[in-house]
């Protein structure tokens, strides 16, 4: 056998994966990811985030890193906190120069994207995101209108995991102690970032995506500030075509029965005045969160399972 072939990365890896309730993908996943890092890497981790699941998932878990020459480490959360919180408890747990994100236990992407990811990492990108080529529909919409209204220099899309550099990592925490999105924390560092795709879709994803949607939208584009200055002038036209509607009518001599003008007027006004609100409201609590919320995640414990 020659040195070529039984040569190893000698950088430390991390690789953090969310668990909710994925009994039966868990454990093949993680089998399989041991078994790459084994192959590529001579130090890695495997970080499995337990985000209180209420299935066999962490005794499954847990029965099959016995046999691990590497021990596993999981991150038991004190309560349900969604993907963003959880996978954000995980990253602080791990070590490694290099992490591997996986936001779900499914790998409908080829297996030798995960040495690709790496070796692009290599070559000089920070961030790298391997992305399918099928999208939903309301990703397509939701990714439009983010990067119309961002102002980083990589365009975001739907991935199915990312790999990022320790510089990475501490450069999105340095910039906020909270992440609510990841993926667009990522875009917005200045680092390099590259997109590996593939043909296939995407993994699964869990739930409360619509409000993480909604969060990234407002925290890292100036979508909510465009929106709420068309509405002001699309009111500013409606009551200017209202009023010389008015005076029309008014030099015309003609009769009005005022009603119909009147409610319109007054439901189209309050329609634009509670839009801004809905808006500045979210805009308040976004801050009050991220200003004086300093607690990111509830950890219950670590533990780490090993022969």
């Amino acid at each position: 056998m020659n040195a070529e072939k039984t040569y190893k990365e000698q950088n430390f890896v991390s690789a953090v994966v969310y668990l909710h309730n994925d009994e039966q993908r868990a454990v093949p996943f993680l089998r399989m990811l041991d078994g790459h890092f084994a192959a590529r890497f001579a130090h890695y981790e495997i970080v499995a985030v337990d985000d209180r699941c209420t299935d066999g998932t962490v005794a499954a878990v847990k029965e099959w890193a016995k046999a691990l020459a590497q021990p596993l480490t999981i991150v038991h959360m004190s309560l349900y906190q969604g993907v963003e919180g959880a996978m954000n408890a995980g990253l602080d747990c791990a070590i490694g120069d290099y992490v591997y994100e996986f936001d779900c236990p499914e790998a409908p992407w080829p297996e030798p994207f995960i040495e690709k990811a790496y070796d692009a990492a290599l070559h000089g990108s920070d961030i790298v995101s391997v992305c399918p080529t099928v999208q939903r529909g309301s990703s397509k919409l939701f990714y439009a209108l983010f990067n119309a209204n961002s102002h980083s220099a990589y365009a975001l899309r739907t991935d199915a995991f990312r790999l990022v550099s320790r510089r990475a990592v501490n450069r999105v925490h340095a910039v906020s102690e909270k992440l609510p999105y990841r993926k667009a924390a990522y875009a917005a560092s200045g680092l390099k970032m590259e997109t590996l795709p593939y043909t296939g879709k995407a993994p699964c994803r869990g739930e409360g995506r619509f409000g993480l949607a909604v969060d990234s939208l407002a925290l890292y584009t100036d979508a909510g500030y465009k929106f709420s200055v068309g509405l002001t002038g699309a009111m500013l036209v409606l009551a200017l075509a209202e009023l010389v509607y008015t005076l029309a009518i008014y030099f015309g001599g003609r009769p009005i029965e005022g009603w119909t003008t009147m409610m319109f007027v007054l439901t189209v006004g309050f329609f634009g005045v509670f839009a801004v609100l809905a808006i500045v409201c979210k805009y308040l609590s976004l801050i009050l969160a991220l200003t004086f919320k300093k607690q990111t995640s509830l950890v219950e414990g670590i533990e780490k399972i090993q022969k």
